[in-house]
């Protein structure tokens, strides 16, 4: 499940703890701290990355694979983390963690034998290793080859890492977004701020002896208001996020995020429910995605189809949208939050088309789907840490831009509504119905937008909005608030954009429900 920063969940590890922030020291010494081409690595990563050596690795591997393997990798993670909060104008927690360990799989047939260790000692890494093998009974897998270290594109690389950014860079950023967000309207009289930046080294070592290495970097900025008019008081937030370094932080962009909280809260005041009923429904360009992601990119993923539970499992090849619909989940637009340069099983990452001009092509793919449906993977495994294993999962999932305009497509609209800001969600995964609630949106009438409205939900199905999509406007983007994908108990980064769409019916649940 998707969950938004504004979302019923509440688990994007946004938080923060304690009363101060500190910056961890620089963990990969040779990090330039200037564009440059990829990264030189070192001359043993184990040993100046993790602590090891690589012939631990090499017995880790034997011992893994001691009883059989088909698909066998070893996965090391470093993860520093920061974050802040300030609430009106005081810095009211803060906290620096730094996480680390090593998790062990090997796939035999169906079956998946995974341990891991936050201790990276010789008998530690031995000990999971032993223990993920037990679930095979058969000869030994062949053994690790010579190691290499094949290339990967680089599309996140920062001009400055987070471990080079002191507290002090930091803290001016959120006073001025609060400063923006007060100044806008008198009637704002609470602002809370949330930082986050993290920085995760990723090494990678699999049965054939390759070696694959990431750094990922990871921002999030967060603004909350809170207005009072009278009796009324109102509240609302937007954030922005992605795999950015503190350069990104321009004051352009921190005005339009401070404007974009005030303004979201302040229309509330203004606000209306919308009538009830069966009606078009125009999805805002952008944070709509939510709806895409949700209740069609889900069933897409391959380990659904694989066991029969998604609608879309006897569906390839077929129609499952109009001609002019095109979706595609993708690892490689620069710096978005879900871009990946490889996943998390070290298959470079990818732009992956899974619905073309209609028609079903592909689902998002890990190796183990991969080798049931005997095709490629997809660069789509994805895990939350070193404590889980691989599954497939959404990046930046979005649709195509089509060939009409934002204006034309309202304007088509007799009565209906446009959806544009959405919290609370559920959505059943295999049959795709969901409901959605409303934050904020418009009532259109008569081709035109007539008021602002609030509090209502959608009620549909994902598979069947597909196909009752009637227009796609050429507005596209993907949004880059902080969005968070839960799945198996597993949190991952995620980016999703759409462009305007209508759709000819949608349940909209608002006054006279």
């Amino acid at each position: 499940m998707l969950i938004s920063n504004l979302s019923r969940r509440r688990f994007l590890e946004a938080a923060a703890a304690g009363t101060a922030i500190l910056t961890m020291p620089r963990f990969l010494a040779g990090c330039p701290k200037v564009a440059s081409p990829p990264v030189i690595l070192p001359t043993n990563p184990f040993l100046e990355w993790f602590g090891i050596d690589q012939a631990l690795i090499g017995r880790a591997m034997a011992m893994l694979t001691s009883r059989g393997a088909d698909i066998a990798d070893i996965y090391f993670q470093h993860k520093r983390a920061n974050t802040i909060t300030m609430q009106d104008g005081i810095i009211s927690e803060a906290s620096s963690v730094v996480d680390q360990g090593v998790g062990l799989r090997v796939v035999v047939g169906d079956q998946t034998g995974y341990a891991f260790t936050e201790d990276l000692s010789h008998e530690a890494i031995m000990a999971a290793a032993e223990t993920a093998s037990a679930i095979a009974n058969g000869s030994a897998g062949p053994l690790m080859a010579d190691l290499s270290y094949p290339g990967h594109a680089e599309r996140y690389r920062l001009a400055v890492p987070w471990a080079d950014v002191g507290v002090d860079r930091k803290l001016p950023l959120l006073r001025r977004v609060e400063e923006l967000a007060r100044s806008r309207d008198p009637a704002i009289e609470k602002v809370i701020i949330h930082w986050a930046d993290t920085e995760e080294h990723i090494l990678i070592a699999d049965i054939q002896g390759a070696i694959h290495t990431d750094l990922r970097p990871m921002t999030r900025l967060w603004c909350t208001t809170t207005a009072r008019r009278g009796d009324q008081v109102q509240s609302n937030s937007a954030n922005m996020a992605g795999r950015r370094g503190v350069d990104w932080y321009t004051d352009d962009r921190l005005k339009e995020l401070a404007g974009r909280a005030v303004d979201k809260t302040m229309i509330l005041f203004e606000a209306i429910r919308p009538p009830a009923g069966d009606m078009p429904v125009v999805l805002a360009a952008g944070p709509s995605g939510i709806l895409l992601h949700e209740a069609i990119g889900h069933g897409m993923e391959a380990d659904f189809n694989r066991k029969g539970t998604s609608i879309y499992s006897d569906l390839m090849g077929s129609k499952v949208a109009p001609e002019f619909v095109t979706i595609v989940d993708d690892a490689t637009p620069p710096h978005e939050r879900g871009s990946l340069n490889i996943d998390d099983e070290g298959v470079e990452g990818q732009r992956t088309v899974l619905v073309e001009k209609g028609i079903l092509k592909s689902y998002m793919h890990d190796q183990i789907s991969a080798r049931h449906y005997g095709v490629d993977p997809t660069g789509s495994g994805r895990r939350q840490s070193f404590r889980h294993h691989p599954i497939p999962r959404m990046r930046c999932t979005y649709m195509e831009n089509g060939n009409h305009g934002k204006d034309e497509i309202i304007a088509q609209v007799e009565k209906g509504i446009i959806a544009e800001t959405f919290t609370n969600g559920q959505v059943t995964i295999g049959a795709g119905d969901f409901t959605f609630y409303i934050k904020n949106g418009w009532l259109i009438e008569n081709g035109t937008i007539t008021a602002p409205i609030k509090d209502c939900n959608i009620i549909g199905n994902g598979p069947r909005v597909l196909r009752n999509i009637q227009m796609v406007a050429d507005d596209g983007r993907l949004d880059i608030g902080g969005w968070t994908c839960g799945k198996d108990g597993q949190s991952v980064p995620v980016s999703q954009g759409l462009p305007t769409v209508l759709v000819s019916s949608i349940t909209v649940g608002g006054e006279n429900a």
